[in-house]
């Protein structure tokens, strides 16, 4: 049987979260995606993204509002059916893991082990189906912390696929990664048949992977939809305080974008610069 499994229908409403009373950043997000979505979250720095991914992995309990997979409200699951339902692959990587390859995907099991009983013949057949999925069989044996930064975060993602989850939630995973990384990270995810919610900076990979985009500003959806719908130089400019640009792109891609500074912010930009280095008496 293989690892792979069906995704799962995520719907939130009225999501509220903060870290204290007075501070909230995240403020009554709401969207709905169906089984085997691919939702992209973009948005500035300190937008509220990697909070909003938080509640959505149930590291952090929302003040206000419910998050539904399947129709069953997350916070009714026992925090064993919720890890089992939901894998999570963060932006910080560890680099010193002193375990094989194997023993890191087999962490994925860990949700589904019944109490102190030793691995069975399912876990390791997951966890090779795992490995299969994601090409790493022939690193089985290598120690994490000699590998790639690219082959670390493919190891990461067949550790959550291990687990057998239908929402698979990632923060950030082409951060750091060369650009055949980025692209082979992106390729690998758009094959998964599960539902998938990731934070992404790059906006021509969020267009070129996603079937949703959640646009995030100080806190709040600014935007939700399709591609075609959502990531449109308007918004982006005015989410992003840039100039954004849109260029036809091959048959069978999404458009690419460029970006600049408005020109008045562009020429500030290059006096604050030449002022700083003596350019400028």
């Amino acid at each position: 049987m293989s690892c792979v499994e069906q995704g799962a229908a995520l719907s939130v409403e009225g999501l509220e979260w903060g870290p204290r009373p007075g501070l909230r950043l995240v403020r009554n997000i709401g969207f709905s995606i169906g089984p085997g979505s691919r939702l992209a979250i973009i948005g500035p720095n300190g937008a509220g993204k990697t909070s909003l991914l938080r509640c959505l992995y149930r590291a952090v309990q929302p003040i206000a509002g419910r998050i539904e997979v399947d129709g069953v409200d997350l916070w009714a699951m026992t925090a064993r059916e919720a890890a089992k339902t939901i894998a999570v692959v963060l932006q910080e990587m560890p680099g010193d893991f002193p375990f094989s390859v194997r023993d890191v995907v087999m962490m994925g099991r860990i949700p589904r082990r019944e109490g102190m009983r030793g691995w069975t013949e399912r876990d390791r057949n997951q966890v090779a189906h795992a490995l299969d999925h994601l090409d790493l069989a022939h690193l089985a044996r290598r120690q994490f912390a000699t590998l790639s930064g690219g082959e670390k975060q493919r190891v990461l993602i067949a550790r959550a696929l291990a687990q057998e989850p239908r929402i698979i939630v990632l923060d950030e995973p082409t951060n750091h990664l060369d650009i055949r990384h980025q692209l082979e990270i992106i390729e690998l995810l758009k094959r998964l048949k599960l539902t998938i919610v990731t934070t992404l900076h790059d906006i021509n990979l969020a267009a070129e992977f996603a079937t949703d985009v959640a646009i995030i500003t100080e806190g709040r959806l600014a935007a939700f939809g399709s591609p075609e719908e959502v990531l449109r130089p308007s918004a982006l400019s005015t989410a992003f305080g840039v100039h954004a640009t849109a260029h036809a792109a091959a048959e069978g891609y999404a458009s690419r974008f460029s970006f600049s500074l408005p020109p008045a912010e562009a020429s500030s930009s290059r006096i604050s610069l030449f002022r700083s280095t003596g350019d400028i008496r």
